[in-house]
């Protein structure tokens, strides 16, 4: 069926699980462009506050009468098959389409629709991005991965013909787009237990570049994505730090090891000065990327700096929680050796007294994979405290404990539960430390935990 086709000939949409971060952008756009939506969910949250009061109907519960009157259902990928609303609707005849492919249906309305690949950094990049668009009045839709503080939330609906979205790699979702712009941050060996080896990653990119019409913006000083898109015949920009690249970073340095600046090059000649308020060599990509495209859009070189100054991170990107007892807590998203090593050797060059990492493992394939990687990162910081790991979708079939990683770590320490981390680290840390959550998972919840126990330390309570 084509999809494109029919959004023109139906009028009423169901989403399930209306609420999740991914669902909620999505409904957000279709209903500016004039879409009747309904929508269910298990469980009340700050999205799905936003999409009540926007005067959608959304049912608490799954239930098959939910979809009456609906000529489309849109189903999260965290829904099942035997989902009631997904078995009415295949007993009624009523399309049924999971949220990638609405994804690639709704980007597929706009001239402009950029689509942010990578390993790492997506999130971070969307929002760099959105925020230099948004606030250099390019006004343009955008669906984030993260909590965005410029917009108060992880979706924006603009009224031009641009949107930025996150593309993500894991079981080839994002060969349901054909973006006008795609960009490739970086390509590296994640998601095995899906992709199996990096061979495998290098070639879905790149198929995901094949479907790009207009523009490839890539990491010039990738080998991994150098490679993948070699064969590739559109349009292409590089950016990084060598002399190859189109956008390039120069005369980098780091005030007090926080705010990273540099000079941004295009073609040989000097575009403006950036000072980065986020910290890490990791956000200067991010930031090359982000300025490239729009750079590319038509956006000044002053719009380009003054905006990329103000970004302040998005939702679990190195988030601090607060300072309680003179200790800084935060959190961030890592969740593989890649990002662990980047955002860790940024932590450590911040000039706290003592930085304690508390990781969460993600999935057993990528720990049992990426054992030695793992223990590689943890090594960086003071301390590493190492939790159970998080199982996701898999059973313990690798015969693999977090105590794996310790034995290989010096100075960590393994803890089962949150509430053992969070007593060990409040007894140990001092003033003038950095305790960073870290994990794809729940660990932030830990961070939060840390964060209140302090608090009452602070006051006096314990």
């Amino acid at each position: 069926m084509n999809y494109d086709k029919l959004m023109d000939k139906i009028k009423r949409i169901h989403f399930i699980g209306i609420g999740g971060s991914g669902m909620c952008p999505l409904a957000e756009i279709l209903r500016s462009e004039g879409f009747e939506l309904s929508g269910s969910d298990m469980n009340e949250g700050e999205t799905l506050d936003r999409i009540k009061s926007y005067g959608i109907p959304v049912y608490m519960g799954h239930n098959a009468e939910n979809i009456d009157g609906a000529e489309l259902v849109v189903y999260s990928a965290a829904i099942k098959e035997n989902n009631p609303e997904r078995m009415a609707a295949k007993e009624q005849g009523i399309p049924c389409i999971e949220r990638s492919v609405m994804l690639g249906i709704v980007t597929r309305r706009y001239k402009r629709s950029i689509a942010v690949s990578g390993t790492h950094g997506k999130t971070t990049t969307t929002g760099m991005l959105s925020q230099i668009l948004i606030g250099s009045g390019f006004d343009p839709s955008a669906i984030i991965g993260g909590k965005l503080p410029f917009i108060g939330g992880n979706s924006y609906v603009g009224h031009s013909d641009i949107i930025v979205c996150e593309a993500c790699e894991y079981v080839d979702t994002f060969l349901q787009l054909n973006p006008f712009i795609s960009i490739i941050l970086n390509i590296d060996a994640d998601h095995l237990d899906y992709f199996k080896n990096l061979d495998n990653i290098k070639k879905s990119f790149n198929k995901f570049s094949k479907q790009t019409t207009g523009l490839l913006i890539i990491n010039g000083d990738d080998e991994n994505t150098l490679d993948a898109v070699k064969d590739i015949e559109i349009n292409k920009l590089s950016f990084g730090f060598s002399e190859n690249c189109d956008y390039r970073a120069v005369n980098v340095s780091a005030d007090k090891g926080v705010h990273e600046q540099f000079d941004l090059y295009f073609k040989g000649e000097k575009l403006t000065s950036i000072k980065l308020i986020v910290p890490g060599k990791h956000n200067i990509y991010n930031a090359l990327a982000a300025a490239a495209t729009a750079h590319y859009l038509g956006a000044t070189p002053n719009e380009i700096s003054e905006n990329l100054h103000k970004f302040g991170g998005v939702h679990r990107r190195f988030e601090i929680l607060g300072t309680p007892c003179g200790i800084t807590v935060a959190d961030d998203f890592a969740h593989h050796p890649t990002e662990l090593t980047a955002t860790l050797t940024a932590a450590m060059n911040m000039g706290f007294k003592k930085v304690w990492a508390v990781f969460q493992p993600h999935t057993f394939s990528r720990t049992a994979i990426l054992l030695d990687d793992f223990a590689e990162a943890l090594k960086i910081p003071d301390v590493a405290v190492i939790s159970e790991i998080l199982p996701v979708r898999e059973v313990n079939t690798y015969n693999i404990y977090s105590t794996d990683i310790g034995a290989k770590v010096p100075n960590s320490v393994c803890l089962d539960t949150f509430e053992e981390i969070t007593d060990y680290v409040c007894k140990n840390a001092k003033e003038g430390d950095l305790i960073l959550t870290m994990g794809g998972g729940n660990v932030y919840m830990c961070a939060n935990m840390i964060c209140k126990q302090l608090k009452f330390i602070e006051d006096g309570q314990e």
